[in-house]
């Protein structure tokens, strides 16, 4: 199953070229006559890249320190305690449910510390790790079991229901097909078995050796874990993630988030979300704190910075807007300034104030779940700190350069693909290529070929490249507004949505037109305490665009959202589409 998807990379994508030339370069060298013949690779100079390595290291230097907080009881594990237990739940999973190499093991939880340890332990095992968005139905996750072929799920015991629906439906299709229940384990409290199939999170645990001899991978290509897209569109793809790309991107993410030794990090993003944007395996890598955290509502994420002391944390734009929109009685003055990094989303720079001015210190990223989460950040440039607040605060919203550990970065014309000039003006989309670029999509080469067409990966995104050498999003390629043939970038109607003082959160998507072919409709969100109506949104919109950039239509409700943050735009369209034209 996963060869055939690291198969397809290199052979059709171009994209594991490092793997391809070390070989081709290790058969020059044994052809050669020179002295560099006897040069070759071997088990003491060459070990393959894994974020397993991490917590080993981290069991050895930083032994002593926290590695997990949670809850109000404050469960505390060291680094050392953590290694043990990771080591015995694996040696659970092998000797007592049977998980071969290869396996995939799926999870249904929120950020507890389970999680943490299972994206260790899985791969501890030679397994494949599935984390599953708990926003998902039943139907939803129960056909992503199947295509995932999971063997064991392991269950948070407030997505029980949720998971015996889910398996319940799997059930009847595995009588067709004749394949074998999962085995459940259950995070939770110690309990009693519910049936053969289920087994209590802990007490697995315990059943374990912490003498097991980890499975390291074969070759640092092998799979680590599948990470489905957002399941926002009725046919979500399985994103396969390998050692040497989870590894690097690791390391990547915790210089993007300018983590120096020994941070403590809050759990805001789902940990199902890119393997948590992949810190939940670099907070190893420098010995950080997991303060983990179930349900995330403003009033918890500036209790908890109050209480850990937290250095570092994440969130999609719709997080910062929640806490820069906090009533005054929720908040807590921040013992220090957090650094908060943020994506899914371009963030509209009156967030970024906002959220300045209350004691964080914003930094940007842009990536896909391709692209394991951040493959760009808006890095930021010493002489910008002169700058005139809006201006800084623009800046900070670009998606920016490259990070070290991706091999390029690109505005490109999809068809052509050819450069774009770096006008800030000409739109292509953004591609990128290197190590940490997926190795496809599970059991849809179709699908891997397209994504991969000319030897780069299409993110769907489009953008400008500035004259600096900084990309800058400007919408996906489905979301742009072709209106009487101008386009319309649904991002920059919405940054000026945002600067309404009544508008909570806003979300721009085309609607059928019989003259203009689309034209511009605003969902609006209004902030507590507003009342206006959508003559005044379209003025303020009219006053601060192009007249034919402004929303022609404006409906006031809730945003419908992914567990991600990122608002369910298709939802938007569709309603929209359902209005028909306006004349």
């Amino acid at each position: 199953m996963f060869n055939q998807v690291h198969t397809s990379c290199t052979k059709r994508s171009g994209l594991l070229l490092c793997h391809r030339h070390y070989h081709e370069a290790e058969s020059e060298l044994e052809s050669e006559s020179s002295a560099w013949a006897s040069i070759k690779s071997c088990e003491t100079n060459y070990v393959p890249l894994t974020p397993i390595s991490f917590l080993e290291r981290a069991a050895n230097v930083f032994s002593e320190r926290t590695s997990v907080i949670y809850g109000p009881s404050s469960v505390l594990y060291t680094w050392e305690q953590t290694y043990a237990r990771c080591l015995k739940l694996a040696s659970a999973l092998v000797h007592h449910l049977s998980i071969s190499r290869g396996d995939v093991v799926a999870t249904l939880a929120p950020n507890v510390p389970a999680i943490q340890e299972l994206h260790f332990a899985v791969p501890m095992a030679g397994a494949v790790l599935c984390t599953l968005n708990t926003r998902l139905d039943p139907a939803m996750i129960s056909a992503l079991l199947m295509h995932s072929g999971a063997k064991i799920i392991f269950v948070d015991q407030e997505f029980l229901q949720l998971a015996q629906e889910a398996l319940s439906l799997l059930a009847t299709k595995n009588k067709k097909t004749r394949q074998p229940d999962l085995h459940i384990v259950i995070i939770s409290e110690k309990s009693n078995n519910i049936s053969p199939n289920t087994y209590e999170y802990e007490s697995l645990l315990e059943s374990g050796h912490h003498e097991f001899a980890i499975r390291w991978p074969r070759t640092e290509f092998d799979p680590i874990s599948i990470n489905y897209t957002s399941g926002t569109t009725s046919r979500p793809k399985g994103v396969v993630y390998s050692h040497r790309g989870a590894y690097l991107n690791s390391i990547a993410a915790f210089l993007i988030h300018e983590m120096s030794t020994l941070p403590i990090y809050l759990w805001t993003v789902p940990t199902f979300h890119c393997n948590g944007w992949c810190l939940i395996w670099g907070l190893a890598a420098v010995g950080g704190t997991n303060v983990c955290l179930r349900s995330v509502s403003p009033r918890e994420i500036f209790e908890n910075i109050s209480l850990y002391k937290v250095t570092h944390m994440s969130g999609a734009p719709t997080v910062l807007n929640m806490i820069a929109n906090t009533p005054s009685c929720d908040r807590k003055p921040l013992p220090h300034k957090v650094k908060i990094m943020t994506g899914g989303s371009p963030p509209p720079p009156q967030i970024i104030s906002r959220m300045e001015e209350l004691g964080f210190e914003v930094n940007h990223l842009y990536g896909l779940t391709e692209t394991y989460a951040a493959g760009t950040y808006c890095l930021w440039k010493p002489e910008w700190d002169s700058l005139p607040s809006e201006e800084r605060f623009i800046l900070k919203a670009r998606q920016g350069v490259q990070h070290l550990c991706v091999e390029e970065v690109d505005v490109r014309d999809s068809i052509t693909m050819k450069k774009v000039p770096a006008d800030g003006i000409t739109m292509g989309e953004v591609m990128f290529r290197g190590n940490t670029v997926m190795s496809g999509y599970l059991k849809d080469v179709k699908a891997t070929e397209e994504a991969f067409r000319g030897g780069w990966f299409h993110s769907g995104d489009l953008a400008v490249k500035h004259p600096d050498g900084y990309i800058e999003v400007k919408d996906r390629l489905k979301d742009i507004i072709i209106s009487g043939g101008e386009n319309i970038s649904t991002v920059e109607v919405e940054t000026v949505l945002y600067s309404h003082p009544a508008v909570f959160e806003a979300a721009v998507v085309a609607r059928p037109d019989k003259l203009w072919g689309e034209t511009p409709c605003a969902f609006v969100k209004l902030k507590e305490g507003f009342d206006v109506g959508s003559q005044e949104i379209i003025n303020f919109c009219r006053n601060n665009l192009p007249h034919y950039m402004a929303p022609r239509t404006v409906i006031f409700q809730d945003l419908p959202k992914t567990s991600t943050g990122k608002i369910q735009k298709f939802t938007l369209r569709e309603k929209a589409k359902a209005l028909g034209s306006l004349f």
